[in-house]
């Protein structure tokens, strides 16, 4: 079985063209004194038995670390190098596929790991509460209608990418996917607003604990969605529309 999941790790890293070791990560990690890598804000098994301790150790310092490492790069000397993360991809159009595709690996994972937060965090709180509940309702009928059309993006999601809840500029929720590294607020995107959930559906995401298994994934998912800060970027972004 050991033989088996170190394949898969293997497998995983190679198709992002990360290096992986049983080891501590001895390569030479790039500075940038405004762009930040920072660890996760609770332990790799917090989420058991939900998402894995695996998963999540190779999720983070690998896949994520990867992304912010050649992100920091392509920034590097540029106009961006001390620009917003917001701003550089609300713009994202004017810049090459690199900064597009790792800083949005960049951005969408940071945002990630802050959805989630393990059961003895969540306080009770593993539903919304306030303005969002009272959006949700109006928008999807209910919580169970949001989750069944959240679910369905995240699922039908060809290939790589991302489900999201965001707000548009008139204050409506909406759900939608996007490929790749790709966010809502990129202005490539179809459907552009500010993110306020997201999950990511990419193999390495969930394939060592559900394989294939895709929709078993996304419905263990709301088992360690951090509800209140998804109400902290709601009430964020709807201040930020008025």
């Amino acid at each position: 079985m050991k033989t088996i999941q170190l394949t898969l790790i293997l497998i995983l890293a190679g198709s992002m063209g990360i290096q992986y070791s049983l080891g501590a990560q001895t390569a030479p990690q790039p500075v940038s004194q405004h762009f930040t890598f920072s660890p996760l804000p609770y332990a790799y098994d917090a989420l058991e038995p939900y998402i894995d301790a695996q998963t999540m150790e190779i999720h983070h310092s690998r896949h994520h670390q990867a992304y912010y490492n050649n992100f920091v790069k392509a920034v590097e000397g540029t106009e961006m190098a001390t620009m917003s993360m917001e701003n550089i991809l609300t713009n994202i159009s004017r810049y090459p596929a690199a900064v597009r595709n790792n800083g949005g690996g960049y951005y969408n994972h940071t945002f990630f790991w802050e959805n989630m937060a393990p059961a003895d965090k969540q306080a009770g709180h593993r539903a919304p509460s306030g303005k969002l509940a009272e959006a949700i309702d109006k928008t999807f009928g209910s919580l169970a209608g949001m989750k069944t059309a959240f679910a369905t993006a995240g699922a039908s999601r060809f290939g790589s990418g991302w489900a999201w809840l965001s707000l548009d500029a008139g204050g409506n929720l909406f759900i939608s996917s996007t490929p790749n590294q790709d966010n809502p607020l990129m202005d490539v995107a179809e459907k552009q607003g500010i993110p306020l959930l997201g999950v990511d559906v990419w193999e390495h995401a969930y394939y060592l604990k559900y394989q294939n298994k895709r929709a078993d994934y996304l419905a263990a998912f709301w088992n360690v969605i951090n509800w209140k800060e998804v109400e902290k970027r709601y009430e964020k972004a709807l201040k930020g529309i008025k």
